[in-house]
């Protein structure tokens, strides 16, 4: 839809206020539709097309509020005002928590009317540029990731890269941040796709087997050995070796691994025929592999001879709101297995999700879905319903009061802050606009990140794709 195009979606009941609010943007070119109920307006908003919503909290059939928070679980590219006789600080700050765009308490003039509209059509234009640049630059999805952010961008470029060579991959980032994956996608991506993919992870094999496992045994050669087995090595010929948690091999079998590198041959345990193959090696380890070298635990020419092409996963923490897109993506998969009614978080829980430091990472992260989805039902996922430590009981001063032997107000007292001095009485002077407030704040913030525009975000507690489209906005009417 041409974006000088998008029309208004009118949720209002009262027909008297309906036609006046209709003429009013008529005259200024806009498209109205104009509906009395919220059942009407969902139907009118499922074509997903960009709309600008100008939504009453008071309507027959629903609370105008369920509308606003369908759209916000949607994701509809629309720009909620919401308009009511009942304006009070708490509508506000509910209609802003589930992403209104601007509130307009009645009666209010034709051109504030005019203006708010006007700004939202703006405001829907700067953002489908921005998803216009991202659909362009980035990728939400790639193979086994799910991801926007920056951090990963980079990684899906790498990959990009890496695929088709035939140079060994070396992998590396804590546990839970999807080395395998990688690897897979390493795989998936380039010419060998169409062979297998086997993985070892070389921690998890006792280490008097471990050489059996790669370039397996012939019958007899040790305890156990019944019958001619076929190593990992062999199983992966002409396709890829991956080989998990690499610093883990023993000292000697780390030589062995080096020659089968140089070489691409190696001989199975209690074999004496050289056997060669023809495959890709993919690596990974969530230890500091330099460290491993220094401190003797690991071959500095098998090092070397490893990390070919390197490519570093970023922690979860670090990868803005990426979290909230994995978190969706395995509550709608959970829900379907559980046969749960989860459709959407709630926004403290969000909140709660964006700021946990997930040492666990997507692993983690998978699993505290899981245990929401298993334990509860409902509509949407409210805080008390994740597990510890993110929604631990007993945390905060409720906590200490809970646990501390001794008198209630002495525990207040101990965790009481120190009484704030009084600011000095503001002047209608020194009253400065809100939007020069934000800017000031957004600017102020990058510059103390050093042009860090994700990790300004993330101390701001928004996602970095909101401050580019208000740094658009501002350079748009030259406030910038």
């Amino acid at each position: 839809m041409p974006l000088g195009h998008i029309p208004v979606l009118l949720i209002e009941d009262t027909p008297s206020l309906a036609r006046v609010y209709t003429e009013f943007l008529k005259k200024e070119s806009y498209r109205v539709i104009a509906v009395e109920t919220g059942a009407a307006a969902i139907e009118q908003l499922a074509d997903g097309a960009p709309k600008v919503v100008l939504l009453d909290l008071q309507l027959p059939d629903m609370n105008g509020m369920e509308v606003l928070k369908r759209i916000n679980a949607q994701a509809l590219p629309c720009a909620v005002i919401v308009i009511t006789a009942h304006g009070s600080v708490n509508a506000a700050v509910e209609a802003m928590r589930y992403g209104a765009y601007d509130f307009l308490v009645k009666p209010f003039s034709a051109d504030r009317l005019v203006v708010t509209v006007r700004n939202a059509v703006e405001r829907l234009r700067l953002a489908q540029m921005v998803d216009s640049l991202e659909q362009n630059l980035g990728r939400a999805r790639y193979h086994g990731f799910i991801g926007s952010s920056l951090a990963m961008q980079a990684v899906y470029r790498i990959v990009d890269s890496a695929a088709s060579s035939r140079a060994t991959v070396f992998i590396t980032g804590e546990s839970g941040t999807g080395k395998e994956v990688c690897a897979e996608a390493i795989h998936r991506q380039s010419q060998r796709a169409a062979k297998p993919f086997i993985a070892i992870n070389c921690g998890a094999i006792p280490k008097d087997l471990m050489e059996s496992e790669i370039f397996g045994h012939m019958k007899g050669s040790f305890t156990g050995a019944v019958a001619d087995r076929e190593g990992a090595a062999a199983r992966a010929d002409g396709g890829t070796l991956f080989l998990d948690e690499i610093c883990e091999l023993a000292p000697d079998l780390q030589t062995k691994l080096l020659r089968f590198i140089q070489t691409g041959t190696f001989t199975p345990v209690g074999g004496s025929k050289l056997e060669k193959v023809d495959l890709r090696i993919v690596c990974a380890t969530n230890r500091d592999p330099l460290h491993e070298v220094e401190e003797g635990r690991f071959r500095e020419d098998l090092y070397y001879r490893l990390h070919v092409i390197p490519i570093h996963l970023p922690p979860l923490r670090e990868r803005e709101d990426d979290v909230l897109e994995i978190a969706r993506h395995y509550l709608a998969e959970f829900t379907a297995e559980e046969k749960k009614g989860f459709t959407q978080f709630a926004p403290e829980t969000e909140q709660a999700l964006r700021h946990y430091h997930w040492p666990g990472n997507v692993r983690q992260l998978q699993n505290v879905v899981r245990i929401v989805s298993v334990l509860h039902d409902g509509d949407t996922v409210l805080p008390q319903m994740l597990p510890a430590p993110l929604g631990a009981p007993g945390g905060g001063v409720a906590g200490l009061i809970a646990a501390a032997p001794v008198p209630m107000a002495t525990v207040l007292e101990a965790v009481a802050p120190p009484p704030a001095p009084l600011p000095p009485p503001l002047t209608p002077e020194a009253i400065k606009p809100l939007w020069e407030v934000e800017k000031d704040a957004i600017e102020n913030a990058i510059t103390a990140c050093e042009g860090n525009i994700p990790r300004a975000a993330a101390l701001l507690e928004i996602s970095a794709s909101t401050i580019y489209r208000k740094r658009l906005a501002w350079q748009a009417e030259g406030k910038l």
